[in-house]
């Protein structure tokens, strides 16, 4: 039995030829791989011995030939094939080892040349996977090093891999090359300026129960690129397993903790935030949050930015929540909190996004693709549009209420004070809807002066502004560009309410 080996991933390559070899295969090698086998005390056939030829061009050329991919191909019961490999003097590969060119390491070099990436495209490489891989009744292809345990046991165990092994094994390699050609094609054809072809890479993370509703099927799929505030490169510590609603959900909590970089909490239910805080600490935004909507937050969900410490465990743990996550959990709230056996405990990685993913959508036979909305306009005191100007207070929390305003679905429209949600409106058909539904809950909170009102989109009407005025709202922040803006403005003026327009719209369907 013969084995060709050539990798640029050499994890556990070493223990795994050795155990080859002492099961009584030959090992063909090729350039750095033979080195490290030889360096191992390892005997080697180089592959130039295989194929009677040098390589060429810098390694380009070296596994490319009849005597590699004969091998590989013939099939063993097919007389004709024996035939031409016996004319040909040509001998079987019965295993392939290869791992690929680092291609995607090297273009996610932030100096990486075009001629850097060209010279990482493994030609020889997927050749072979895809020859041994045709061939799987006969041939075992490997292409990841996870899996060389398992090949060495069924070879010690039957002399050869499984049928069932094999087939398998055939699938991860042309997995493997799919994988490896989509990422060389979304790459050159950006550098090339191609745009109407879309690749995606996802890998499976978790089967779900079912999806939105219990007759509906549903999976989450992980990216291949780990990325901050993200649940599919989260760690649950404890409790049930996740749910479809539960990942949207959690999701849409992340998303808002993104935009705060001081103590926050945010409790949410149905992808809307139902109560949402700043604190001096996390304990602080944690109460603050909760006592913004104590009835919304029952069954909810909760996210912060601030580990969980013992303290504000405590004060959690008495309400029914069915997720809790922060970027750390102290090991003593840890303890307390485990003691809820259905409470999700999840540590999210929470470094700063540093690139602009893109969010991808599906409609029916087709996809959306948009760039994450990650900006959000500080508020100044120069986007005054009215003759009132905002105290420093309130102009902070217009800074709080857009950061929360733009993650409720639209129209929305949310009221705060004191870096503190009062009243959400969210999804409504119109915004005086959104305003009435926010003002409302904020009156039922106890507060009915003073208030600030962020608005995710322009005002059609000045309806909005006489509302707020009536309700006590003193501020508003939107963000302008209706025809007929100065209708606003103008009842605003007659209010004597403070306006601010920052320039920047923040839908959400």
């Amino acid at each position: 039995m013969r084995a060709l080996v050539s990798v640029s991933d050499k994890t556990g390559l070493v223990p795994f030829v050795q155990s080859l070899k002492s099961l009584g295969w030959d090992i063909i090698a090729t350039g750095g791989t033979m080195k490290l086998l030889q360096d191992n005390n390892i005997e080697v056939i180089n592959i130039s011995e295989v194929t009677g030829f040098p390589e060429i061009c810098d390694g380009r050329v070296k596994t490319l030939h009849p005597k590699v991919h004969g091998g590989l191909l013939a099939r063993r019961d097919d007389p004709s094939h024996l035939q031409a490999l016996a004319e040909n003097e040509i001998n079987f590969i019965d295993m392939v080892c290869v791992n690929l060119y680092p291609f995607r390491q090297t273009i996610a070099k932030p100096d990486v040349t075009m001629e850097d990436a060209i010279e990482n495209i493994d030609i020889g490489g997927p050749s072979m996977l895809r020859s041994a891989a045709k061939n799987y009744k006969d041939v075992t292809v490997v292409c990841d090093p996870a899996d060389y345990d398992r090949i060495i046991a069924e070879i010690q165990a039957t002399g050869n891999t499984t049928p069932e092994t094999r087939f398998q094994l055939s699938a991860k390699a042309y997995t493997h090359t799919a994988e490896y050609d989509m990422c060389i094609a979304t790459y050159m054809r950006e550098k090339a300026g191609l745009t109407e072809k879309l690749f995606l890479e996802y890998e499976l993370a978790q089967g779900l129960r079912y999806g939105e509703n219990p007759h509906q099927s549903a999976k989450f799929y992980r990216g291949s690129e780990e990325v901050p505030y993200s649940l599919a490169f989260a760690r649950q510590l404890h409790g049930k397993e996740m749910s479809y609603n539960n990942i949207q959900d959690a999701n849409a909590a992340l998303s808002i903790v993104r935009e705060f970089n001081v103590p926050f909490c945010v409790g949410l239910k149905h992808m809307n935030p139902c109560g949402a805080a700043v604190g001096k600490d996390v304990v602080e935004a944690w109460t603050k949050a909760y006592e913004a909507d104590t009835v919304s937050i029952f069954g909810g969900i909760v996210a912060t930015n601030c580990e969980i410490t013992l303290e504000v465990a405590q004060l959690m743990k008495p309400i029914f929540l069915e997720i809790i996550m922060a970027p750390k959990f102290a090991p003593e709230a840890l303890e307390l909190l485990q003691t809820k056996k259905n409470l999700r405990l999840i540590e999210v990685p929470m470094s700063p996004m540093t690139t602009v993913p893109m969010q991808y959508v599906s409609v029916n036979g087709g996809l959306l693709a948009q760039g994450m909305d990650l900006n959000t306009a500080e508020v100044v005191d120069s986007m005054t549009v009215t003759e009132k100007h905002a105290t420093a207070a309130e102009i902070d929390d217009m800074n709080f209420g857009l950061r929360i305003v733009k993650h409720v679905k639209s129209n929305a429209i949310v009221v705060v004070k004191d870096g503190k949600t009062l009243g959400v409106g969210a999804g409504q058909m119109n915004r005086i809807g959104s305003a009435e539904i926010a003002l409302k809950q904020a009156h039922a909170n106890g507060v009915t002066e003073g208030l600030v009102l962020a608005s995710d989109a322009f005002f059609p009407f000045d309806d909005c502004v006489t509302l707020a005025h009536q309700m006590g709202v003193t501020a508003i922040v939107q963000p302008g560009g209706s025809v007929r803006d100065e209708d606003s403005v103008k009842k605003a003026n007659e209010c004597g309410i403070a306006m601010l327009f920052s320039g920047m719209r923040h839908f959400k369907h």
